[in-house]
């Protein structure tokens, strides 16, 4: 048995204890303030325990959670990924990148074969019993229900069996154990209280203990600290003792001392601060600490020199169920190792720094804590970074602290683990213990599961178990086994950089534990590469294939390449790998992405071209080309490989091999221009291969020139000076090597000119600003590894204007200046004196000339009769084509610094005879001729909108002085009809923001009434122009004037501006609108004067009028006013009918009745008369029109006429007279509809609101005559019982929130005051008192309730009559009455009188009338869509 890997992962149990691994702490966990000034032990013992309290710091001096940072607070769930911690957001998208992270199998789950058996033996020969409890040190001893003590050695031997069944049944079972350090003691206590201490050096016992604590409670925990004679226990009664062992006179005692009782708050467990042999001299050892824990709250405390509480920690709010865990720790935190005290209850673990500082100060610091989503019922450290939790399933759960990852989950309910319930519930003296401490014992394990020297074990009903951590070779072997390779190598692979947890076995300098962990993967990766070709499925078919070995290849080739094994890779790997040819493959093209990264930078020959070959037979040219580009060829056939290249259009490859290859940076470039030369040189448009190629070539000259290799890298230092002498010697040769006859002078710069001047140019230009640069800086910036894409020529070398390489001696050198002038001579010869090329090229060069010359250190020389050349052949007045594009270019010119290179004012005269206003404008604002700008602008067809804009901003901005903005706007004032007729709404815009008081002397110099019209319209109604602002208060005239304009050019808008307007005098606009005839808005100033009668009349004859015109067939079209085309007479009739309706139905209000029949019986006569001169079959349309807008007079009418006046008056005229009054039945049948209506309307209202208040007062009734029931027999003021005398009665007040009290204890406390008309208004007491203690009582006298509903005096009588209550005095005092008011307007909404009201008159121009009764108004609520009648009562109140 001594050779079981149980017995060695005992024994070697003390080495797996490293506390020193400092470097790998997370120092982030411990930025919270210190502890200062801890409470007293008497101050915690005293305060009371409330469950419900918050989670919060009992002493604030002890954490000042206003200091304390959120990631040390704070933790997000492992569990939950929808957290919104931001730390948690953090290390989720870290665990992306690191998804592949494995932690294998960290636990090894062991059974104590040889102390399961001895257990189970025991229980069957000596009766012992079931194991209860067990403790491990230097031995392991698990206590029985029989009061035997079982003493195995580490080889798992019974070395002693300690007590016997007849003790046990004196002293119930072993519920507690512990062992002192040096493994002498074994301390055992029982579930009837005992406590025995035994010698396990020969198994005597020593001491006996019964009198340590109260009697009648179970011992839950015993525990020795690190004083051999000083002990703790903790019994059901949830009291803790000290107990101090003292030998004298050869006689052993045990000295007894409460550190907390019981009856102050239960504590349920216990655990000193032990330390390990090599820290028995930390300064926190001469404190022995001691944690509690309580059912509410964490206490530690000093046991040592004195009793002293150090800190108090409350749960917060957590399940009653939960069990309170603790356990310490020595933990390596800032280089130092200090004690860490974990706790939690229920599912958030807590952790606290205990640390001496220099001053010899005691601080406890809250670390950030640790949240799992299970309820904790045992907590343990298995070593300095790793705890092992136990959840009420019964899963295991590894986890890291520092990282907060869980690591592993095991179930171990096969243990059928040992609860000590019964002990909890202390069932061996009586089960008396409080109800909260039987709850937590359900799931109670305290003594069932022990850590010691980085092992764990479970003790089992029927066996022991043991759980410790494998070492790293067993976790990647566990892998292996189950062929998990992957996995095996990502786990390997975090112990090789040192990112795994729970690592155990590697120690030693970082290099040699590299070293070996590398040694492993290798292995693995043999072990690997052969299993994917044996396991390879050699039938199917060959997608399978691929797909198994794009599984499995990949991860080779990474490994090997994080491990810098690139010789294991392409020899023993790929030599396996070849014999298939499927994998052969695979591995080609895996090896792709790791070229292109740079990762793989130099390749076998063999392997080169058997993945050069791969690539081309596979067609995949694009993958040839970017291996080319980031591999050393040297070992390559350059001319084959150059040949496939270009024959494949490689050109970046093709390049990058003449460079690398043969040092040859001209050859590519003849390449080249040979393909893209010819068409250019015969005009014909290039094709997109050809593009390509050009914009290549412009990259590589511009790269090469400054330094850098193409596509990507530097070119060698020793070669930079050569190739960019090679490359300008190249451009500026006059023919190329193979010129014809027919070839023109310098093919090589005329060819990138034709291309694409700009870019040529501004490759010329970014170089020399790259010299430049150069010679301004003495050190080397960083350079971009970006390489230049195609046709982005500009971009990247602008990304790129510096390489690692120094110019100095170059940009000395007068050789590069004389290439310079040499290649600018060479451009203006070929562009100036030849005519093919456009005016937008001419004016790129010389615009690059013009920026190169205004350069303070320019040193090339330009003959200024060219730009003198350049200006003609742009100003050129005999060539219309092209005008915008010439201008362009010009401006170009003289923004960059051209205009010193030309005689102004001949310049100026150019410009304005080939109208190029821009450039007129450039100069007059060089000139500060800002008038003469305005007028460029008018005269540009194409800018003429921005004038305003342009004048805008001049007259606003600062900058301009106030002579120039004057002469601006005397100019803008001068062209002011221009402006107008360009844009009414912007000049009016200008005007009112900037010169106000202008109005009329612009109105004076517009002499057109039509842009008059325009400007007033725009100026006065804000609506009309862009910006809309206050609007202008001018005088009255000028709203006068624009009445006028407004008949003359835009009838239809009077009426709105005379509503809106209120600047115009009355009088002269009616003789304005009278003038044109307008009748509408007559009508509407003569209303708006007072004078109804006079706007009645004008509507009433314009209704004439159209209705003449329709009996007569024929429109009448009156002078000044013009009607719509697709109006016809009958739709004009029904327009001018409305208005004239509305009109009598604003003025009906302030009429009396025989005013309103003047109003509106000459409308109806009106109406009627003309249906007289409708005869014949032809118009019958036309006269049920006339007789339906009638019915629409009469309806309108009759809210404000008698019905009998209206009826009378209807049959009078001779059109509904004659005959039977079948005409008429309709409206007569109406009225009476109405009557019948009106009629319901108030019988229902009469109903309902008889009902309401019936309803209201019975409620009231009941609530005042309501019996009162008090809460209690007693006066809530003295306390003594109602009825306190036989002999005398008293007076008694009930309220109706059940509060009893005494008159005279009323009165006495002054809760009482008189009312006029009534006696006395009480309030009651108690709650008056309780409103002010939640912030002053309430001023709302209404809403409280310290006053009863109905208060009631109830006299006690003598003894004859005790059981009698004499109701007194039921009145309504003021508070009842205002509640009376209250129950009124419970209903909240519409009243019903007002909906019924407004049922029979609803609003707006269609009224529930004689014929349209049940319609309502357009403006009615029945319209609303939330609208609801509820006829049934409001619901009843509570009280």
């Amino acid at each position: 048995m001594s050779g079981s890997p149980d017995t060695r992962s005992l024994v070697s149990a003390s080495s797996q204890l490293n506390l020193m691994e400092i470097d790998t702490i997370d120092d982030k966990e411990f930025d919270i303030p210190q502890v200062d000034t801890p409470p007293t032990l008497e101050s915690i013992l005293n305060e009371p325990e409330n469950e419900e309290e918050p989670f919060i710091l009992e002493d604030t001096c002890l954490l000042n959670t206003e200091n304390i940072d959120a990631h040390s607070c704070e933790t997000s769930s492992l569990a939950s990924s929808d957290s919104g911690d931001p730390t948690h957001l953090k290390r989720k998208r870290k665990t992306v990148e690191l998804s592949t992270t494995v932690h294998g199998s960290v636990l090894r789950h062991s059974i104590l074969k040889g102390i399961s058996a001895q257990i189970v033996s025991a229980a069957d020969k000596v009766d012992a019993g079931l194991p209860t409890a067990v403790t491990v040190s230097g031995v392991i001893v698990v206590g029985t229900s029989h009061g035997l003590a079982l003493v195995f050695d580490l080889n798992q031997a019974l070395r002693l069996c300690l007590g016997s069944t007849a003790t046990g049944a004196e002293y119930g079972a072993v519920s507690a154990l512990s062992i002192n350090h040096d493994c002498t003691r074994l301390l055992c206590g029982f579930a009837k209280g005992h406590i025995t201490m035994w010698d396990l050096a020969n198994g005597k016992l020593l001491r006996t203990i019964t009198d340590a604590h109260p009697p009648g409670t179970a011992i839950l925990h015993v525990k020795f600290t690190d004083d051999p004679t000083l002990a703790v226990c903790n019994d059901s009664g949830g009291s803790v003792f000290e107990l101090a062992f003292r030998r004298v006179m050869g006689m052993r005692t045990c000295e007894s001392r409460c550190l907390f009782s019981g009856s102050k708050g239960e504590v349920c467990n216990v655990e000193p601060l032990l330390t390990a042999p090599d820290l028995k001299d930390h300064p926190i050892t001469q404190y022995s600490l001691l944690a509690m824990a309580s059912l509410t709250k964490i206490l530690v405390i000093g046991l040592k020199p004195s009793l002293k509480v150090w800190m108090t920690f409350p749960y917060g709010k957590t399940d009653p169920t939960s069990v309170p865990q603790l356990a310490w720790q020595f933990v390596p935190v800032q280089k130092v190792v200090n004690p860490v005290l974990a706790f939690c209850r229920g599912d958030t673990i807590h952790f606290l720094l205990v640390k001496k500082d220099e001053t010899g100060t005691i601080h406890v610091i809250k670390q950030r804590q640790l949240q799992l989503n299970c309820d904790i019922i045992s907590l343990n450290w298995i070593n300095s970074r790793t705890l092992v939790v136990m959840d009420s399933g019964e899963k295991l759960r590894v986890v890291d602290r520092p990282s907060q990852e869980e690591l592993e989950n095991l179930d171990v309910a096969e243990v059928q683990l040992v609860y000590n319930s019964s002990h909890f519930k202390s069932l061996a003296t009586g089960g008396n213990v409080s109800q909260a401490l039987a709850l937590v014992g359900e799931k109670a394990c305290y003594q069932s599961v022990c850590s010691y020297a980085g092992q764990m074990v479970l003790l089992g009903t029927k066996s022991a178990h043991i759980m410790t951590l494998r070492n790293w070779r067993e976790r990647v072997d566990c892998l292996l086994k189950q062929e998990r390779f992957v996995e095996a190598l990502s786990l390997a692979w975090s112990f090789h950089e040192g990112t795994a947890k729970a690592i155990l076995g590697l120690f030693g300098d970082p290099a040699k534990r590299k070293g070996v962990v590398a040694d492993k993967m290798v292995e693995i990766l043999f072990q690997y590469v052969e299993r994917s070709v044996k396991k390879c499925p050699e039938h199917g078919k060959i997608q399978v294939m691929e797909q198994h070995f794009q599984d499995m290849v990949p991860v080779m080739v990474d490994y090997c390449l994080l491990l810098q094994r690139t010789d294991l890779l392409f020899n023993q790997l790929y030599t396996r790998l070849v014999e298939n040819c499927v994998a052969r493959g695979i591995f080609l093209e895996s090896l792709e992405p790791y070229i292109v990264s740079e990762r793989l930078g130099c390749v076998t020959a063999p392997v080169m071209r058997d993945l050069l070959t791969h690539l081309q037979d596979n067609n995949m040219m694009d993958s040839v080309e970017n291996c080319l580009i980031h591999l050393d060829i040297t070992s390559l056939d350059i001319q084959q490989v150059v040949q496939m290249c270009w024959d494949n259009q490689l050109y970046d490859a093709m390049i990058y091999v003449f460079n690398r290859g043969m040092n040859d940076y001209i050859n590519p470039m003849e390449k080249l221009f040979q393909v893209i030369a010819p068409p250019l040189r015969e005009g014909k448009a290039l094709t997109d291969e050809q593009v390509v190629m050009g914009n290549k070539l412009l990259v590589y000259i511009s790269c090469s020139l400054a330094g850098r290799a193409y596509p990507l890298g530097d070119i060698p230092e020793d070669l930079v000076s050569q190739v960019k002498n090679q490359v300008f010697e190249f451009l500026i040769r006059l023919h190329s090597a193979e010129a014809g006859q027919e070839e023109e002078l310098y093919p090589y710069i005329r060819t990138l000119v034709h291309f694409d001047t700009p870019e040529f140019l501004n490759v010329l230009a970014l170089v020399s600003q790259v010299w430049e640069t150069l010679q301004k800086t003495t050190t080397t910036p960083q350079r971009t590894t970006t390489p230049p894409t195609q046709g982005e020529v500009s971009t990247s070398l602008q990304t790129q204007l510096v390489s690692q390489h120094t110019f100095e001696d170059f940009k000395n050198d007068k050789q590069a200046l004389e290439y310079q002038q040499r290649i600018v001579d060479i451009l203006l010869k070929v562009m100036v004196e030849n005519s093919e090329f456009t005016p937008s090229q001419v004016g790129c060069l010389f615009t690059f000339l013009a920026r190169q010359l205004a350069k303070p250190d320019n040193t090339l020389f330009v003959n200024r009769k060219l730009f003198d050349q350049v200006l003609e052949f742009l100003c050129s007045p005999d060539d219309d084509s092209r005008h915008t594009e010439r201008q362009q270019v010009l401006l170009e010119l003289l923004q960059v610094g051209g205009v010193v290179q030309f005689d102004e004012g001949r310049l100026l005269g150019l410009a304005e005879k080939a109208e190029f206003y821009q450039i007129c404008e450039f100069l007059y604002e060089q000139k500060h001729l800002y008038d003469k700008v305005l007028d460029c602008y008018l005269r540009d067809p194409l800018r003429k909108e921005e004038i305003f804009n342009y004048i805008h901003n001049l007259l606003s901005m600062p900058g301009y002085s106030s002579e120039e903005k004057h002469c601006v706007w005397d100019s803008a004032l001068l062209h002011i009809a221009e402006l107008v007729t360009l844009d009414p709404a912007k000049s009016a815009d200008l005007v009112a923001m900037h010169f106000p008081e202008e109005v009329r002397p612009i109105i004076t110099r517009l002499q057109d009434d039509l842009l008059v019209f325009q400007f007033l319209r725009c100026v006065l109604d804000q609506r009309e122009g862009p910006n809309p602002q206050a609007l202008l208060r001018l005088s009255p005239d000028l709203h006068e004037l624009h009445i006028g304009l407004l008949c003359r050019f835009s009838p239809r808008q009077l009426t709105d501006f005379l509503k809106a307007s209120q600047d115009y005098r009355l009088e002269e606009a009616i003789q304005i609108t009278e003038q044109y005839q307008l009748h509408e808005a007559t009508a509407y100033l003569l209303e708006k004067k007072g004078d109804s009668n006079g706007a009645f009349q004008v509507l009433l004859k314009t209704l004439k009028d159209k209705l003449s015109a329709v009996t007569s067939e024929k429109r009448s079209e009156e002078e000044g006013e013009t009607e719509r085309e697709e109006e016809s007479p009958l739709q004009r009739v029904e327009g001018s009918l409305g208005d004239i309706i509305a009109l009598c139905h604003r003025s009906s209000q302030s009429l009396n009745q025989e005013q309103r029949g003047v109003l509106w019986f000459p409308l109806l006569e009106a109406m009627m008369s003309p249906q007289k001169l409708l005869k014949g079959p032809d118009t019958r349309t036309t006269s049920e029109v006339l007789k339906e807008l009638t019915m629409k007079v009469l309806n309108s009418m009759s809210s404000f006429i008698p019905l009998p006046a209206i009826i009378q008056r209807i049959l009078q005229d001779p059109v509904y007279g004659k005959g039977k009054l079948a005409e008429i039945q309709g409206l007569i049948l109406g009225m009476l509809e109405t009557f019948n209506y009106e009629q319901t309307l108030l019988e229902t209202t009469t109903s309902l609101l008889n009902h309401d208040l019936h309803w209201s007062l019975s409620h009231l009734r009941a609530a005042v005559s309501r019996g009162l029931h008090p809460r209690q027999d007693h006066c809530n003021i003295c306390l003594q019982q109602y009825k306190r005398r036989q002999d005398s009665p008293d007076e008694i007040i009930i309220f109706s929130c059940g509060h009893l009290y005494h008159c005279q204890c009323l009165q006495r406390k002054g809760s009482g005051h008189a009312e006029p008309r009534l006696l006395q208004v009480w309030s009651c007491y108690k709650c008056l008192s309780s409103q002010r203690g939640r912030g002053g009582v309430t001023t709302e006298t209404g809403r409280g309730r310290t006053t009863s509903l109905a208060q009631t005096k109830v006299t006690s009588r003598e003894a004859g009559e005790e059981g009698r209550k004499v109701f007194a005095e039921t009145t309504l005092d003021p508070q009842q009455s205002q509640s009376w008011d209250q129950l009124r307007c419970l209903y909240r909404g519409p009243s019903r009188l007002a909906i019924l009201s407004e049922i029979s008159h609803c609003h707006g121009n269609e009224k529930a009338g004689l014929l349209n009764p049940s319609q309502p108004g357009r403006g009615s609520i029945f319209h609303s869509e939330n609208f609801q009648l509820k006829l049934s009562p409001p619901p009843s109140v509570e009280e």
